[in-house]
This record gives C-alpha cells, sequence and structure tokens, in this order.
C-alpha cells in the first residue's frame, strides 16, 4: 500500500512588524514595568517618583503617536454607541444598589459588623499556620502589597490602549464595553464612619440617605454609599474586578504575562483572607462568578475572527453555484463568486470618512486630557 502523504503544515497568518515586536516584548514588558514600577514606592519611593512619571510619559507618548495611524477607527465608531450604554448601565447598576443597601442600612446601621464576632474561616487558619511553616522571605513575599484594584484597572486600559498597535482585536471599546457590563455588578467603594447632620424637621431622612462628613451635592457621592457592611462582602468586588483584567488578558492577549497576573490574582486573593478583609467563601465565590460573568458575556466582545465565519458562511452559501462554474470552465464567474466570498469578511463601512476622522480626533484629545489631569490631580495616576 502507498503511503499516505504527511498533511502540509498550517500555514500562520503573517503580523505585522509592530505585532511581533509588542507581542514578544512590548505590551507584556510594559505591564510588568507598570506594576514593578509602582511597587517601589515601598522599596525606594524616591526612584518611584523619578520612574513613574517617565514610564507615564513613554506610555501616553506611545499611543498619541500611534493613533492617527490606526486603521480600524471605523469599528471604533460603530462601538462608540454600546460602550456608552455600558457606562449607563454600570452607572444605573451602582444606583440600584445604593437605594437597596441605604434601605438594609437603615435598619441595620453601619457598624454592626464592626461589634459583630467574625465567624470562622480554615482558610486563613490555614494561611496563618504556614507562617511557621514557611522561610520568612516567602511569608513577607505572601503578605507584600505586590498589586492593588487600581493596578488591575490600569492594566486592563494599557489592554485596551494596546489595540492602537495591533496586540488586541479590534475594536478596543468592544472589550471595554465587555468589561463594564461584566463588572458592573461590582462595588469596590468603602464605607466611611456613620454620620448624623442635624437636619431640622427632615432629620427622618437621616436613616435613608445616611451622609458622610465633608460630603458635598454632587451625584456622584450617591455611588459611593452603594458598599460598606455585608454587602460589599459577600461576594469580594475587588477579587471580581481583578479575575475580570485576568480573564481579559488571557482571551485577547495570551502569553506569559496573563499567567502572571493569573499568580498575581491568587495573590491578592490569600492576602484579603490573611487580612481579614475578607473571607475565604468570598474570595472562592468571586473568582467563579468573575469566570463565569466574562464567558456569558462573549456576545459583546471576542477574540475570535468573526470576519472568517462569515467568509465560510457565504462560501457554503454559494459552493453550488461555485461547482457549476468549475464545471463549465466559466473562469469570470468563478472570480466574482470568489470575490463575494472574500468581500462578506470585510465589515460594513457606514460612516463618512470625515465622520471617522473626527471620532479619532475627538477620542484622542479627550483621552490625552484624561491622561493629563490624572497625574496631575491624583498621586499615581
Amino acid at each position: 500500500m502507498a503511503r499516505a502523504k504527511a498533511k502540509a503544515p498550517r500555514p500562520m497568518p503573517p503580523r505585522s512588524a509592530t505585532r511581533r515586536l509588542l507581542g514578544y516584548c512590548g505590551l507584556s514588558c510594559a505591564a510588568a514595568a507598570y506594576v514593578g514600577i509602582d511597587y517601589l514606592r515601598y522599596l525606594s519611593p524616591t526612584w518611584h517618583e523619578r520612574l513613574q512619571p517617565v514610564l507615564w510619559a513613554a506610555l501616553a507618548l506611545a499611543a498619541a503617536g500611534r493613533a492617527p495611524f490606526y486603521r480600524h477607527w471605523d469599528a471604533e465608531l460603530r462601538a462608540a454607541l454600546p460602550f456608552l450604554g455600558a457606562i449607563v448601565f454600570m452607572l444605573s447598576a451602582f444606583l440600584c444598589e445604593m437605594i437597596s443597601v441605604r434601605f438594609v442600612s437603615a435598619v441595620m446601621g453601619l457598624q454592626w459588623h464592626g461589634s459583630a464576632a467574625p465567624l470562622p474561616d480554615t482558610g486563613q487558619w490555614l494561611l496563618l499556620a504556614l507562617n511557621e511553616k514557611l522561610p520568612a522571605s516567602v511569608v513577607d513575599l505572601l503578605r507584600a502589597h505586590v498589586i492593588t484594584l487600581h493596578h488591575y484597572l490600569m492594566l486592563f486600559m494599557m489592554l485596551g490602549f494596546s489595540v492602537l498597535f495591533d496586540c488586541i482585536k479590534a475594536p478596543g471599546l468592544g472589550i471595554a464595553t465587555r468589561y463594564m457590563v461584566t463588572m458592573a455588578i461590582a462595588d469596590v467603594q468603602s464605607y466611611p464612619g456613620e454620620h448624623r447632620p442635624d437636619w431640622g424637621r427632615m432629620s427622618f431622612l437621616v436613616d435613608i440617605l445616611r451622609p458622610t462628613p465633608g460630603e458635598g451635592p454632587q451625584w456622584y457621592h450617591l455611588l459611593k454609599k452603594a458598599s460598606g457592611g455585608c454587602n460589599d462582602l459577600m461576594y469580594s468586588g475587588h477579587m471580581l474586578v481583578s479575575v475580570l483584567t485576568a480573564m481579559a488578558w488571557t482571551e485577547a492577549y495570551g502569553g506569559w504575562i496573563s499567567v502572571a497576573i493569573w499568580l498575581l490574582v491568587l495573590h491578592s486573593a490569600q492576602r484579603e483572607i490573611r487580612e481579614r478583609h475578607h473571607y475565604t467563601v468570598d474570595c472562592v465565590v468571586a473568582i467563579y462568578v468573575g469566570i463565569l460573568l466574562w464567558r456569558m458575556t462573549r456576545f459583546i466582545w471576542s477574540a475570535r475572527d468573526a470576519s472568517r465565519a462569515r467568509r465560510l458562511a457565504k462560501l457554503e452559501e454559494v459552493q453550488g453555484r461555485l461547482i457549476h462554474a468549475a464545471k463549465d470552465s466559466d473562469i469570470d464567474e468563478i472570480r466574482d463568486l470568489l470575490k463575494e466570498v472574500e468581500l462578506a469578511g470585510h465589515e460594513k463601512k457606514g460612516f463618512s470618512q470625515r465622520a471617522i476622522l473626527a471620532f479619532a480626533a475627538a477620542t484622542i484629545m479627550f483621552t490625552l486630557t484624561c491622561v493629563v489631569l490624572a497625574l496631575t490631580l491624583t498621586s499615581d495616576g
């Protein structure tokens, strides 16, 4: 019997020089550098003050320099409305949570959990017992605040902006929409101490509204009151955000940096338990919920190539006509059918070039303004 011919290796899609460069070192090293430089605030505050502005400036200039050459602004424009809808949905979720928690707090108060005895937690007992078994250097590493909540949010921002360099699938606003929709149920604010002002005849509203010292009339202060007490414990909002960030990196980018982020998620979980910010079940449930929610919202944005599926569907549709054209040796018909298949994978451009350029310019200016304000009005960006 004749031996079967070995199958030819499957060709890999070509990658641009920019994508190869960033794929191997750029984005991964930028993420690692961000976490490492920010941790220098504990090891060497002087070097932290020197290096952090340099890193922020380099990232901002790289994004601004690449933005004019970005080829998918039309896709970003199509994703703008769902993105704005996700913001409204997230704020609405916080508002509903605030209303529910306010009525619960009117009965329970804000400090009831401060005097209640903690429940036994086997996970914490295990971690504390390991302090006596592990080397002191390992215990110090487990206790170290290597990464916190704002790091995970910033890591996702870096992932989203990497779409400018073709590191992830466009549109970047698509993955941002998916992230905010899944994060709408997470609330990571902290509750301040209880405060009872004198509102005269309207003081009966204090038990419902519960304002805090120094609070102004701004609308966003309402959102701050949606957390604290048992509503912010089961499950852990901090862990949910970290898991969503790790899931986004794993699906959109992959590589060793995604493995490192998952290790940081586990480090954050054990630290939350060790320091009794949460019980073990709070962190475990948050990990399961984060993974489940991210997989459930795949319809919003996915790293899979949808254009390939459209081309295959079109090819299946014209398959009969293509066979007949091949039998009739009708080269022109075959060429037209293959052109239809190729065009089926392209996104329909429903916007004028002027609208796309205006949207790109507005997005760049808005983003740079936010970056400048973040770096000048906050201590760590």
